[in-house]
């Protein structure tokens, strides 16, 4: 604080200067004590001839509380956010190791390694076989499952050849066909893969499921989970 004087007594000035901070974390925003603020500051300085309207003052305040509410609202979706990903990423770890159903029939498996499907349809069929097909197109297997029902009916391929010799490492596939309303037809077929891994931060953010085979899902096509 400094004292200017002059040759007068009466003319002894004294000022303090007044420092003004803005809180970083506001980054410049107004607060709701900033506008008060500015609403006291408003009043105090109206023409007394012209008061402010009721209805205007109102609105002013209606609009600040809007703005605000949405504010906090968007905080707290962002913490919800946060917290549902934290869930989803936690959810996918369980995963590990696991099965999860696949909407593709084609899938690679070790020697000696059995591999889950399923058949889907939504009217029964009969004289339904599944074939097993390795990548040349040739079949290695047949398994005949005789009649099936309108739904999902689950299987397991021992990982065995025709002759019982187990089948080679590699990609394979599954073919199912039977008579639908009397006509032959190809029947749906998915198959369960093992979860490896689970990237966290895959495409826009998705988590990712690695799958046996090379192959990836995203958590949220998951629609079935199996043992082993």
């Amino acid at each position: 604080m400094e004292t200017i004087k002059g040759g007068n007594p009466l003319d002894s000035i004294r000022w303090q200067q007044e420092d003004y901070k803005v809180a970083e974390q506001n980054k410049g925003m107004l607060t709701q004590a900033d506008f008060f603020a500015l609403l006291t500051k408003e009043l105090s300085n109206q023409d007394p001839t012209k008061p402010v309207d009721n209805n205007e003052m109102i609105s002013q305040m209606t609009a600040f509380s809007t703005t605000d509410g949405v504010q906090k609202l968007n905080d707290q979706f962002t913490s919800f956010s946060s917290s549902m990903t934290s869930s989803q990423a936690l959810q996918a770890s369980s995963l590990v190791g696991r099965s999860v159903l696949v909407e593709d029939n084609v899938f690679g498996m070790n020697e000696g390694e059995q591999v889950k499907g399923k058949i889907v349809t939504d009217t029964p069929a009969s004289n339904v076989n599944i074939y097993v097909e390795n990548i040349a197109g040739e079949i290695i297997q047949t398994v005949p499952v005789g009649n099936v029902s309108a739904g999902g009916s689950t299987f397991t391929w021992d990982g065995q050849k025709a002759n019982g010799d187990p089948a080679a490492a590699g990609a394979y596939r599954f073919r199912v066909a039977g008579l639908v309303d009397g006509q032959a037809s190809e029947i749906q077929s998915m198959t369960f893969r093992k979860v490896d891994s689970v990237t966290l931060a895959g495409a826009n953010g998705s988590i990712l499921l690695n799958l046996n085979g090379g192959s990836s899902m995203a958590l949220a096509d998951v629609v079935e989970v199996s043992e082993g």
